[in-house]
């Protein structure tokens, strides 16, 4: 397999695909369309964590500390009404069985990332807040991604704010979250970084990137799905070759948004798991 060959199978495909892939602090080994815009679904889930992690580690809020779950939410459009979440489109029924109850927000986090609960993402958001989001992606370098409201805020939606994301960007922010638990990074401390590490580490979504890697191998990552929108983004931790960044993005349906089917679900696993697997195969080369 070449790169080219890669570009070839993807050119096939409807719609948009973009890839990123590369060594960790180096620059790409293989892109492709890694600047067009995507709708995030579930990987701005990424931004939301290290934005709690950094406000921890500024004192601003207790990652063990209970807070009530709720299930109504102020909208990034003004003036609209409050939004809550639908449990039937949620992933999680652990964080719903807690509703009217308490959790703490490291709790919180997890969930939001291993099980992808949007519950969970609203209520982190309520507490570390949108503009802290993006903070987390101009200190990761991004240059095109945006987080501009919690999910299933359809009053926003509609009035045109959404949250994007780019190959290259889900890729430098993953990238800042491995290369910070080394040293001293742009994000947290490595000590922070080693924890949303864990956490993206012990992801349960495993269908799509990790799919396309030998069982076993280490992969901490973040997916997302939508109708017409799959997404995979990581930092493969192989035992015979460097770390290495992966992120793939793909849209057949550019409206995304909060709700659809999963008819061309498994396609777009199997896609992203075969870009995986032939990334895996030139480890040794990137």
């Amino acid at each position: 397999m070449t790169w080219d060959d890669l570009d070839a199978h993807l050119d096939r495909v409807p719609g948009t695909v973009s890839a990123y892939v590369g060594r960790l602090d180096a620059p790409p080994t293989w892109t492709r369309h890694v600047d067009a815009a995507h709708y995030a679904a579930s990987t701005m889930k990424v931004g939301v964590l290290a934005a709690l992690h950094r406000a921890a580690e500024a004192g601003t809020l207790d990652l063990d500390v209970p807070i009530p779950l709720v299930n109504e939410f102020d909208s990034a459009q003004p003036g609209a009404p409050r939004f809550s979440c639908a449990q039937h489109y949620d992933n999680d029924d652990a964080v719903w069985d807690r509703l009217g109850s308490t959790a703490t927000l490291r709790w919180l986090a997890d969930r939001m990332i291993v099980r992808s609960s949007n519950l969970a993402t609203n209520l982190v958001i309520g507490h570390v807040g949108l503009p802290a989001v993006a903070e987390v992606w101009a200190l990761a370098g991004a240059r095109n991604s945006v987080t501009g409201r919690g999910i299933e805020d359809f009053a926003a939606r509609d009035a045109g704010i959404t949250n994007v994301v780019t190959a290259a960007d889900l890729a430098a922010l993953l990238g800042a979250l491995a290369s910070g638990a080394g040293s001293p990074g742009k994000l947290a401390s490595p000590a922070a970084c080693s924890a949303m590490l864990d956490v993206l580490l012990a992801q349960e979504h495993r269908e799509d990137l990790a799919a396309g890697l030998p069982e076993g191998t280490r992969i901490a990552h973040k997916n997302g799905w939508v109708r017409g929108v799959r997404h995979g983004a990581g930092v493969v931790l192989p035992d015979d070759a460097p770390p290495y960044l992966i992120a793939v993005c793909t849209t057949t349906d550019p409206s995304g948004g909060d709700a659809g089917d999963d008819e061309d679900e498994d396609d777009a696993c199997l896609l992203i798991a075969h870009v995986s697997a032939q990334v895996w195969a030139a480890r040794h080369q990137l």
